[in-house]
């Protein structure tokens, strides 16, 4: 492969930027001199504020140079006149970019799906493999998707799907042969790099995309709420653990089952995000935390979104909380964490859920032949008892028996001792009780 004549200067030395000013600005160099050219060519590393980037390859400074190659290079850059890119200003916008639909298509090929090592650890590496048919299902409601080459290869993704279908932002997970994450990124940045590594210029699209401050605007599944406008909710901090609620507790495919979403982050849990659940009800399962802060921000969020949002109902699970021991808050556990460790059927066919003033509890639902061991059960527990509270009682009589035993026994061992003979013999007459006495022991 012929090695490019022009590229970015390596080192971390940087220059100030023609378009934000600010001393982040990579130049372009003739690796043949080692000489600059001119000053607007090169890359600034701002990528969110300012992501301006003039490639000499692109704009026809290169073609210029090989057409004049015989000329002054010094003179010609000073006559050249590069045509570079308006950078774009990096303003609020009142309506966000959107993630290229028809790009992010293409990781919803079929045929990736064989190495996405999440997916694959959900058929057959975790304790309680599912069905191939929910996972279907599940890859089918939250367009589930995988990377297929690179440094993410086989990492799954996860699009944040507005309720207009509008893709604002695609996180990017890999996981090991646990389903522990080992690698967080998301699909625009992977794209970014691989134009600039090749240097090619990023498209229109992306170049909007990468200039807004903000792209996860959204709840991940939030595209649920549209075809499910009744179901309650349940909410999680981060996708994954929303994709193993579904699985085990059920697709929302009858009204009062639960959709589940996912905020992204533990600072994603506010109202632009929140205000998508108006009229809903929401069980809310934070993520752990070692002084449990987590549960108690989001809490006192809630009570706030009440009062802005209309017949909007936050229920907050402490099943976690409560139960969870000190080294899982430290660690940050959530509730897949717990849920993986359990077979999956039971929460599905023997159990169902129930939203309301109550805390959410699994009720066993039992046949016959068990209620009828059960209830023998509690029968032989109550005898048990009744035979305690004899006992005890018996007990408690033999007890005073023993103690009214126990002062005779005293008294005889007293009477027993010469002393008590001799204190009785020699002490003063004491009258008819005196020659009693007497008459007694003689």
């Amino acid at each position: 492969m012929e090695k490019l004549r022009y590229g970015l200067e390596k080192g971390s030395k940087k220059h100030p930027c023609p378009y934000c000013n600010k001393k982040t600005f990579v130049r372009y160099i003739d690796t043949e001199t080692n000489k600059y050219l001119p000053d607007q060519y090169g890359r600034c590393d701002r990528e969110s504020k300012c992501s301006h980037h003039l490639n000499p390859y692109l704009d026809g400074y290169v073609k210029e140079i090989q057409v004049q190659e015989q000329g002054d290079h010094s003179k010609f850059t000073t006559k050249w006149k590069a045509r570079p890119k308006k950078a774009i200003p990096s303003i609020q916008q009142d309506k966000p970019i959107n993630f290229d639909t028809e790009t992010y298509k293409q990781t919803l090929n079929p045929k990736r799906y064989g190495q996405n090592i999440f997916i694959q650890n959900l058929l057959k590496n975790i304790p309680f493999p599912f069905e191939a048919k929910a996972i279907e299902k599940v890859i089918s409601l939250y367009y589930l998707g995988t990377i297929a080459k690179g440094y993410r290869k086989g990492a799954v993704t996860f699009p944040f799907i507005d309720k207009d279908l509008n893709i604002r932002a695609v996180q990017v997970k890999q996981f090991d042969k646990s389903n522990h994450t080992i690698g967080t990124d998301f699909l625009h940045s992977i794209i970014e790099k691989d134009y600039r590594q090749n240097n090619k210029p990023c498209p229109e699209w992306l170049e909007l995309y990468l200039n807004q401050d903000k792209r996860v605007t959204c709840l991940f599944g939030e595209q649920l709420l549209t075809k499910y406008p009744s179901n309650p909710v349940a909410l999680v901090e981060a996708p994954k653990t929303a994709i193993y609620g579904a699985l085990y507790f059920g697709l929302p495919g009858q009204p009062e089952n639960l959709i589940w979403l996912a905020v992204y982050n533990k600072s994603s849990f506010n109202l632009n995000k929140i205000k998508a659940l108006e009229g809903r009800h929401i069980l809310v399962f934070p993520d752990l935390s070692k002084d449990g802060s987590t549960f108690d921000e989001w809490e006192a969020k809630a009570k706030e979104f009440e009062k802005q949002l209309t017949k909007t109902h936050f229920k907050f699970s402490t099943l976690l909380e409560q139960l969870a021991p000190e080294l899982d808050k430290r660690k940050g556990n959530d509730l897949a964490d717990y849920l993986i460790n359990h077979d999956w059927r039971k929460f599905q066919l023997k159990s169902e859920i129930e939203f309301g003033n109550q805390e959410p509890e699994i009720k066993p639902i039992l046949n016959e032949n068990e209620r009828a061991r059960i209830n023998t059960i509690r029968g032989e527990i109550e005898e048990l008892e009744a035979n305690v509270s004899i006992q005890q009682s018996e007990i408690s009589r033999l007890g005073n028996e023993c103690k009214t035993l126990e002062s005779t026994f005293i008294q005889a061992a007293k009477r027993c001792s010469p002393k008590w003979y001799t204190n009785q013999l020699t002490g003063e007459p004491q009258g008819k009780n005196r020659l009693l006495q007497l008459i007694y022991w003689c």
